[in-house]
């Protein structure tokens, strides 16, 4: 699956705090806002769980 891209606007204090946490968790700050958007959008339903079993 072929990612998209787009531009982010973000809080220069939201940025640096998942700047933080992704390092703690040895992501990029791309990859992890990725995690964290994936994981938001599974816990609300929005995106199947099994759906992205299968992309692993």
């Amino acid at each position: 699956m072929a990612k998209k891209n787009f531009p982010l606007r973000i809080d220069p204090k939201v940025f640096e705090a998942i700047e933080k946490w992704a390092a703690d968790e040895f992501r990029s700050i791309n990859g992890h806002i990725e995690f964290l958007l994936r994981e938001s959008a599974i816990k609300a339903g929005r995106l199947p769980k099994k759906d992205m079993d299968k992309e692993k």
